[in-house]
């Protein structure tokens, strides 16, 4: 047999000590070697030759016998450095070779024996510096011989990756060490603790020499360059003196991967990686200044591609720490001042709330300046950096000596960068944007024209998906767009107009830039009736909805879109848009796709697969289980203060909604559901006008107006001619007083005030829409119909609209609810929702809940509860599964598990419409709060019918009123296809009338054991009827229907 390479000892023992032994097994120990005791087992066989067999015998004996020499001559050779020796041992292990054809099972051994000899040879100085190739090559083709599960394919990974150190320390080639980094990586789970190789592969010339080897290689961020850092890492064990900088120039490699291909995997997994380099480096290590600036810097990075708030202040924080440990005099300190100033600047420019950030900035930065003069690496940089700090300043405060040193600065450091520099794209653009500002506050050509240069040549010095390719086209549109402004050349407002929609559909850019940038569109558009508005508007939803996409809990999407605050306005403008454009069916769409966007995002998960799974079982069960993985992984990402949990549970939310993505893509690809889980069209949302006319009423700068959706047809335009936008919100503040006024009124006094404001109401905005309900549509009176408010028309009681008026018969002039029975949906879509879920109905079960001795602190006891649960259970027919639950019972845990094990529910107790975060709404239980993300987060297929007596259970956030997000859509949306809510507070002793006729109405004698959801608008509309006489009007227009 051929050996392997090393001599470690020699076998002594007679045959006839051998044949004994039989045919049994038996052990062969040496002595130790390298601490590890090596050992063999050995079996004995007498094989009979025969014909042909004689002469293969023949040859491996001589194989055998030349191996054996070749190794005694070889040791000899490593004992005393005799380069005969080495030279026969060669000798004999060629006459090997040349016997061991390539078919041959001992050719792998042979090429290991040369190579072996060889390599001993060179690194003994006795063989020439270019043997060391040859010596390679062997090893490489033995390796090829011996694949994955050979059993000594971990003798060949370490041979070759042993010839490939020795060739690095010889040539200091940078492929050799990354291919023996990588054979290592495959080598150490093959070699178990304490066995002999391993003692080799963590020697000082083993894995030891491949990561100095690697860590001195500069950062590479192709795919090769961070798959060698991530091997160089997994070789790098906790403690290792080389584990931190393992860490430090992965996370480098990955950020250089993000800032040229904008992927936010990198940067979060970069912000993992230093966060641990961070956590493991002790006080006092030399490095971890660094480590905290490198940090910061990523969740910087991050914080203008993703928005995060957390981001920016956490990086602040990291900057004054790493600044603390910068010391005047210390040889960095400009690089802390500078990083420190800019996160400064960055947090003024978005919050405009602190103007302390912008002075300190600035100051920061002027030192970091003094500390890099004329000729200091970074002086291009710091003067660059300032000069960003107060075009900030001048931006907001409009301090004039500001703008031209932010000019000068610029031209300073634009000088110093080399033409071939990669970030010489943003000196230009940083310039170009100074001269617009000076083009506008002091018109000369000279500025926009070399403005407009500067960006067109930053253009070509950027790949096409370069993440800073957006800037340029975001600074182009600012410069077109300034002298148009000035000029008024038609072309420079198309060639602005085209630079908006670069800017905004720049793929590898971070979704807050570009909505910034689709809204401005809509802005410009809409100042200058340019024809693209309407594709502004659809840019601007689309990046919207993508953007709140990636946020992974409730919560967070709401303070995603809270940072476009300014922007709450667009659905009802970008249907305005389209009214003007005479394209009502796009207008309904828009407006759509504008509200509701936290339902919609959520409510995709729930999204019933029915008609898939007929179509494709499988792709539909992929579906559902990847919506399950995408919840769960939401509640996994729950706020909390680990901002490091907060990152990885982020991560994971990411993975899973990319493979839902994924899905929903290939559904897409099926013929029946292209249009699967995409923006409704008008045809897929007239579903919702199928029991009669939806009305959309949009409150916009631009115009008020209604849009009809009737039962077939194109939907009809209803103007408002006789109230604006303005007047909607004097309207909303008088209706606040009157209702605060009637509160402290007597029940039989009049209510002056209120009936003023709904007589307003009628003839300004409900009698326009009655005239074309009855009119045109042909409308028979009581029939249904569904309002649907934007914007200020949420604050609106429309259903209450009365003339108030005698005829001169003495009859009354009918009201809104005389005419017509009245319910609302937060979106079409919802009421479209509700509608394909009442499909699968089961036997009802009914639960009353009441709560009126809340705990200490929760507000004032609800006497009349008790006696209204039992008004409840008497009205309730028999044959309802009925359930009540009051007192100490009434806790949240228990209002949820009767949420979920029932069908139909009343609910009498405090609610309350939290203001600043509306989906911590609640109502009050005996112990916690029941909250609105309780409810969201519990599913109810099977739910039909809530009542909730309750305040303010259908009142919505006035930050985000086109959001519709209160307790009564919360309900909605967990499964509840009919919920009767309450615009504003209720009085109990009162409310119980309203109470008793709706149950009255609802479970007519004439129905005996008929439990209808879609009577609930109609029921409602009795009973508030026929309580005129004992509850005051207050009190029956709070009560509103929404849903089927």
């Amino acid at each position: 047999m051929l050996g392997s390479g090393e001599v470690i000892g020699k076998l002594e023992m007679s045959w006839d000590d051998l044949l004994n032994y039989g045919d049994e097994p038996f052990d062969v120990s040496f002595p130790p070697v390298r601490g590890v005791h090596p050992s063999l087992k050995l079996k004995t066989a007498i094989v009979h030759a025969y014909h042909d067999a004689l002469s293969d015998s023949l040859v491996d004996c001589g194989i055998a016998r030349n191996t054996d020499a070749g190794h005694a001559q070889f040791a000899a050779y490593m004992t005393s450095k005799d380069l005969s020796q080495l030279n026969t041992a060669v000798e004999h292990f060629q006459l090997v070779l040349d016997q061991c054809p390539v078919s041959h099972p001992d050719h792998a051994a042979a090429l290991t024996n040369i190579a072996w000899a060889r390599l001993q040879g060179y690194i003994q100085n006795d063989l020439q510096l270019e043997d060391i190739d040859a010596i390679t090559s062997l090893f490489r083709e033995a390796l090829a011989l011996r694949p994955q599960r050979h059993s000594d394919n971990p003798l060949s990974l370490y041979n070759l990756s042993e010839a490939l150190n020795w060739r690095h320390d010889k040539k200091s080639t940078a492929a050799d060490i990354c291919e023996a980094a990588q054979l290592y990586h495959e080598l150490l789970p093959l070699c178990p603790e304490g066995s002999y190789l391993r003692s080799f592969v963590e020697g000082p010339n083993g894995v030891d020499y491949v990561l100095y080897g690697c860590n001195n290689l500069p950062i590479d961020a192709s795919e090769e360059g961070i798959c060698l850092r991530r091997v160089v890492l997994e070789l790098c064990p906790q403690g290792h003196q080389l584990c931190l900088s393992a860490l430090y120039k992965l996370s480098s490699a990955l950020t250089s991967r993000f800032t040229q291909r904008g992927n936010i995997n990198d940067l979060d997994e970069s912000i993992q990686f230093l966060r641990e380099a961070v956590s493991l480096s002790p006080e006092g290590h030399s490095d971890l200044a660094y480590y905290l600036n490198n940090l910061a810097d990523s969740l910087d990075l991050r914080f203008n591609h993703q928005g995060k708030p957390n981001d920016l202040d956490d990086a602040i924080s990291l900057y004054e720490a790493a600044l603390r440990l910068h010391p005047v005099g210390h040889e960095y300190r400009d690089v802390s001042l500078d990083n420190l100033g800019g996160a400064l600047a960055r947090r003024f420019n978005t919050r405009k709330d602190n103007i302390d950030d912008i002075t300190q900035a600035i100051s920061l930065r002027r030192e970091a300046l003094m500390l890099c003069p004329p000729g200091h690496p970074n002086h291009d940089i710091t003067l660059n950096n300032l000069a960003v700090s107060l075009k900030i300043r001048y931006d907001e405060l409009d301090v004039s000596e500001d703008l031209n040193e932010t000019i000068d600065l610029y031209r300073d450091a634009l000088r110093l960068r080399r033409l071939d520099d990669p970030e010489r794209h943003v000196n230009l653009l940083n310039l170009s944007s100074a001269l617009c500002s000076r083009f506008m506050h002091t018109p000369k050509d000279e500025d926009v024209e070399e403005a407009i240069n500067l960006c067109q040549e930053s253009l070509p010095a950027l790949p096409s998906l370069h993440p800073d390719k957006y800037y340029s086209y975001f600074r182009l549109r600012e410069a077109y767009m300034s002298r148009y402004q000035i000029q008024h050349n038609p072309a420079d407002l198309s060639l602005a107009i085209e630079n908006f929609r670069l800017a905004s559909r720049h793929p590898t850019q971070g979704f807050p830039q570009r909505i910034i940038q689709a809204y401005n569109w809509t802005v410009v558009a809409e100042e200058h009736d340019h024809g693209s508005a309407l594709e502004a508007y659809s840019t601007f939803f689309e990046l919207l909805d993508a953007h709140l996409a990636t946020r992974s809990s409730t919560t967070s999407r709401r303070e995603a879109a809270a940072a476009f605050h300014y922007a709450r306005s667009l659905p009802a403008d970008a249907a305005s848009c389209a009214i003007r454009c005479d394209n009502l069916r796009h207008a309904v769409e828009l407006v759509e796709r504008g509200r509701g966007q936290q339902w919609s995002l959520a409510s995709r998960l729930k999204t019933p697969v029915e008609d898939l799974e007929s179509a494709n079982p499988k792709l539909a069960h992929n579906f559902s289980e990847l919506s399950k993985l995408i919840s769960n992984a939401a509640h996994d990402s729950t706020d909390s203060t680990d901002r490091a949990a907060d990152d990885l549970a982020a991560t994971k939310y990411r993975k899973v909604a990319e493979q839902w993505e994924a899905a929903v893509a290939e559904i897409r690809n099926l013929q029946a559901f292209s249009r699967f889980l995409l923006p409704p069209l008008y045809a897929d949302l007239q579903a919702a006008a199928r029991h009669g006319p939806v009305i959309i009423l949009i409150a916009s700068e631009y115009s008020c107006s209604a849009i009809i959706v009737p039962t077939a047809g194109d939907p009809h335009h209803v103007p408002l001619p006789s109230i604006a936008l303005a007047d909607l919100k004097t309207l909303k503040d008088r209706f606040t007083r009157a209702l605060r006024h009637a509160s402290r009124m007597n029940p039989a006094e009049t209510r002056t005030d209120l009936i003023a404001l709904l007589r307003t109401v009628w003839d300004e905005i409900m009698l326009p829409i009655v005239n074309v309900l009855e009119n045109v549509l042909k409308l028979k009176h009581r029939s249904r119909i569904w309002l649907c408010p934007t914007a200020a028309f949420t604050s609106i009681p429309l259903h209450a609209a009365h003339p108030f008026q005698t005829r001169a018969d003495r009859s009354k002039e009918p009201c809104l609810e005389d005419l017509y029975i009245c319910s609302y949906t937060p979106t079409l879509s919802a009421l479209i929702r509700s509608r394909q879920m009442m499909k699968r109905r089961v036997t009802p079960s009914f639960v009353a809940i009441g709560q009126g001795q809340p705990g200490a602190g929760k507000g004032k006891a609800l006497s009349a509860v008790d006696s209204e649960l039992e008004l409840v259970r008497e009205l309730v027919p028999a044959t309802a599964n009925h359930t009540t639950i009051s007192g100490d019972a009434a806790t949240r845990a228990g209002a949820l598990q009767a949420l979920e094990g029932n069908t139909w529910m009343h609910l009498a107790c405090h609610g309350k419409q939290d203001p600043t975060q509306p989906y911590n709404s609640h109502f009050v239980m005996r112990d916690e709060h029941l909250t609105l993300l309780d409810i969201m987060d519990t599913h109810i297929p099977h739910a039909e019918f809530a009542f909730l007596s309750a305040c303010h259970t259908a009142a919505g956030d006035e930050e985000t009123p086109d959001e519709v997000i209160h307790l009564a859509a919360g309900l909605q949306f967990s499964g509840f296809k009919s919920v009767v809510g309450t615009l504003w507070e209720v009085d109990d002793a009162v409310a119980k009338h309203v109470v008793e006729a709706f149950y009255t109405y609802m479970f007519h004698p004439k129905e005996v054991g008929v439990m209808d959801p879609t009577k609930a608008a109609w029921a409602l509309n009795c009973a508030t009827h026929a309580v005129k006489t004992k509850v005051p009007l207050e009190q029956r227009m709070v009560f509103i229907h929404i849903g089927v």
